[in-house]
């Protein structure tokens, strides 16, 4: 069996492994096969610079290609929606906020806010920075 067809089934099959695993690693190997393969059908080099071929080809591909496949086909982050799209918001202290009242503006809406710590108390005019929502109310602490 000529070298250049073990070359190219060795391709076919690491390309056929890389549909259960879908981590592009295996993509990568199957390309350096498969140039191992064209290298040994075109230039009837010995088997050793075959597998020099398939070891350059498949680093290239793993450093340079496998990352930016990787990233394009990979789902994005999406968009915060809702009250989760509020924390981590800058606001602004409208009424005095202690453990038991207080109000924020968060973009332009008023909000009830208690302190993150209970200890603390945030007077009118002061910048604070939403931690997270429980129900209507908004957990804040200070800026820094």
């Amino acid at each position: 069996m000529p070298v250049a067809l073990i070359w190219l089934i060795a391709a076919l099959v690491l390309a056929g492994a890389e549909a259960l695993t879908g981590d592009m690693f295996l993509l990568m190997l199957g390309g350096g096969a498969l140039a191992a393969a064209a290298s040994s059908w075109l230039a009837d080099w010995p088997v050793w610079a075959d597998g020099i071929v398939f070891l350059i080809v498949s680093v290239l591909l793993l450093s340079l290609v496998r990352p930016t496949l990787r990233r394009r086909l990979a789902p994005g982050k999406g968009l915060r929606m809702g009250i989760k799209a509020l924390e981590g918001k800058n606001a602004l202290v409208l009424d005095r906020v202690a453990h038991d009242a207080g109000q924020v503006k968060i973009d332009g809406e008023v909000w009830t806010a208690r302190p993150l710590n209970e200890g603390d108390v945030f007077e009118p005019g002061d910048s604070v920075t939403v931690v997270h929502i429980e129900g209507a109310t908004a957990v804040v602490f200070r800026d820094v």
